[in-house]
């Protein structure tokens, strides 16, 4: 006699006849039925014992894993921490690179003149007190000298700004190649400039300055218009004397040689 077909068997968590049983628990046909309150609860049972299941079967896998783990070797084991441990060290390099970067971009963003390229007013004053002891250290000279361009508010009045701006930065470009390397040079402020010359007496430190006064004198604005002007510069210059540390009583005198030489006609170095 020929063996019956049976159905596969079912658990009872099986998610598709937990579907099924819902069903009919919610069709309307059935409400009057007396067994729906048991059908009720072995669905709930049913579906109590299937999370159950999920669990058991979490902490089976986690168990495996662990099991894995522990049947590396030791040399195994090291390597794989090893690998963890470098994989870390990697981006803990590339941030701190990338910190590193950062930093320097903002501290030289904070020490430039964000038109000319120079270095800015705060940056030229730390160098001066640097300089200032350097000087007292080594018993050296040291000049300062600020720089104001002649008739600027002129240039920004027929040209535009846009071409007063252009005339600072070309005045920038050729100030930088006619001072020393070891020369400090940078943008005060407004169309004045400042330059710092180290282990530099007074007689060499004019020859200098009359050298840029000299190269100014070539820049025409706006370039290449015959309408335009020539520009020149006044420069008020002064060396460190005996006893000095103030910083302040320095660029005093360095101004006031300034305006004298404004006073006097312009395009001329004063001496403070």
């Amino acid at each position: 006699m020929a063996a019956a077909h049976q159905e596969p068997a079912m658990s009872a968590g099986d998610p598709d006849l937990l579907d099924r049983v819902r069903r009919v628990l919610e069709d309307p046909v059935h409400r009057e039925n007396p067994l729906l309150p048991l059908l009720a609860e072995l669905h709930h049972y049913a579906g109590v014992q299937d999370q159950r299941m999920e669990r058991l079967l979490r902490i089976a896998d986690g168990y495996q894993f662990l099991q894995h783990e522990q049947s590396l070797t030791l040399a195994e084991r090291c390597e794989k921490q090893l690998r963890r441990t470098e994989k870390l060290a990697r981006i803990s390099d590339r941030y701190q690179r990338e910190l590193l970067e950062l930093t320097e971009s903002l501290r030289e963003a904070a020490n430039k003149d964000p038109l000319t390229g120079l270095a800015n007013r705060r940056y030229l004053m730390e160098r001066i007190r640097d300089e200032i002891q350097r000087a007292r250290r080594q018993g050296s000279a040291l000049g300062i000298c600020i720089m104001d361009v002649d008739h600027f508010k002129q240039i920004n009045d027929r040209f535009g700004h846009e071409t007063g701006d252009q005339a600072l930065c070309r005045i920038a470009a050729v100030v930088q190649d006619s001072v020393r390397s070891y020369d400090v040079y940078g943008r005060w402020g407004g169309e004045e400039f400042l330059l710092i010359l180290p282990q530099t007496a007074t007689e060499e430190a004019l020859g200098v300055i009359q050298r840029v006064r000299s190269c100014i004198n070539g820049i025409h604005v706006p370039q290449g218009k015959a309408a335009g002007m020539l520009l020149s510069a006044s420069f008020g210059l002064t060396t460190l004397r005996a006893g000095e540390e103030d910083p302040d009583i320095l660029l005093k005198r360095a101004d006031q040689a300034l305006f004298r030489a404004k006073d006097a006609g312009r395009n001329r170095v004063e001496q403070g």
